[in-house]
């Protein structure tokens, strides 16, 4: 796996493919600076070497060029963060991007303006692909939430260094992260999955079971699993149509001597909102015109049994709607259980949409071992999937 250490940038021109796709206000302020952040030492590293950055990113989905999806916005910030003088051209390729790449002194850093400002970057073009690759010496893939997509910059660019390509410290960081996991990670090993369908999880719990020793499961999702063994489940969400599958998960579960942990207990309430009328009940009796919002008190304290004995964590998915303060409880004491195993010594990912920002909200981010920053890509990675970008770097 070739890293940024196994190259010295003196005199050379990196071109970088990060992930700034972060959210802009009305008025184009970057309202989270977590994708920047985590580009700096990558960047910092390049420019100590005596070289230059030329960064490539995409930002939001654009139909052709947009004014509101220009990477000019972000130019100030990325300055303000990095803390070194950043210059912006209005295109990614054609005669100014290859100008201002050609006359980028070391120390300095380049934006380019929206790859996805051009169809070509989607498609996988093989002569866009070309034509950025020319703007450097040296290709450095950083991006690991567009790692899944086979696109010009995260993919098809690569073949162009056939021996100048590595990973930037935030892409290697990733795959080590999920690699400890999947193949490495100490004994025993919990996967934890929230969230509200057990569809979107299917292959990941598929794939995962040969590598846990234990699996809570939470959040909505619980109810296929509880109305599939029979109990009564209320107005509770649930995928009825999902029902023999999850009785299959857990036959293999068993069969590869893997403990499920469901919740034992919930917060009920009488409607879909924080104001609504709540009980604690049993988790296969949930009364008809009451649904499951949070896990209950047994089962927070069983599922903080569970994580104080493992020693290799992951977490993907909250265990009640957290949004709304009332049904937060579950997913906080989940946190905090990762984050008292964390300092005993556990390693701990977190990662996936819903997860990472509750653990954001909550103020756990510093507390684990690794958040992902990747949704998508972490997805297909605990699917078992070869990401193409990564890929790409280790042909």
């Amino acid at each position: 796996m070739r890293t940024l250490n196994d190259f010295n940038f003196k005199n050379k021109k990196a071109l970088i493919r990060v992930d700034f796709n972060v959210p802009l206000d009305a008025d184009f302020n970057v309202t989270d600076t977590t994708r920047i952040q985590a580009a700096k030492p990558t960047i910092i590293k390049i420019l100590e070497d005596g070289g230059s950055c030329i960064l490539m990113s995409h930002l939001g989905r654009p139909k052709g060029v947009q004014d509101q999806f220009s990477l000019k916005h972000i130019v100030s910030k990325v300055e303000d963060i990095i803390g070194v003088e950043t210059q912006f051209v209005a295109d990614c390729i054609g005669e100014d991007s290859v100008t201002a790449a050609a006359n980028l002194e070391p120390g300095k850093i380049l934006i380019l303006e929206n790859l996805r400002f051009h169809e070509e970057e989607t498609n996988g073009d093989h002569a866009f692909a070309e034509k950025l690759a020319k703007l450097g010496d040296i290709y450095v893939n950083d991006a690991f939430g567009t790692a899944h997509r086979a696109h010009a910059s995260t993919t098809i660019i690569a073949q162009f260094f056939p021996e100048k390509k590595c990973f930037g410290y935030l892409l290697e960081q990733e795959i080590k992260s999920i690699d400890k996991v999947m193949k490495t990670g100490e004994k025993p090993v919990l996967a934890v999955l929230g969230g509200a369908k057990v569809s979107s999880k299917i292959t990941i719990i598929e794939n995962i079971l040969d590598k846990v020793d234990h699996l809570i499961i939470g959040g909505g999702m619980t109810f296929t699993f509880i109305k599939a063994q029979g109990g009564n489940v209320g107005d509770s969400i649930c995928e009825d149509d999902k029902m023999d599958l999850a009785l299959e998960i857990l036959k293999q579960a068993k069969a590869k001597n893997v403990q499920v942990h469901l919740p034992v207990d919930v917060i009920a309430a009488n409607a879909f909102s924080n104001d609504a009328d709540t009980q604690v009940v049993d988790v296969t009796n949930i009364p008809d015109g009451w649904q499951g919002l949070d896990a209950g008190p047994k089962s927070i304290a069983l599922n903080h049994d569970v994580v104080m004995q493992s020693k290799t964590i992951l977490w993907n998915g909250p265990l009640g709607v957290f949004e709304m303060e009332n049904f937060a409880k579950g997913t906080i004491e989940l946190g905090n259980s990762i984050v008292e195993a964390t300092k005993n010594g556990a390693f701990s990912l977190v990662g996936g949409g819903d997860s990472v920002a509750a653990v954001k909200q909550f103020g756990f981010e510093d507390k684990v071992s690794y958040v992902s920053t990747g949704g998508g890509a972490m997805l297909e990675s605990l699917e078992g999937k070869t990401l193409p970008g990564i890929a790409a770097i280790l042909e």
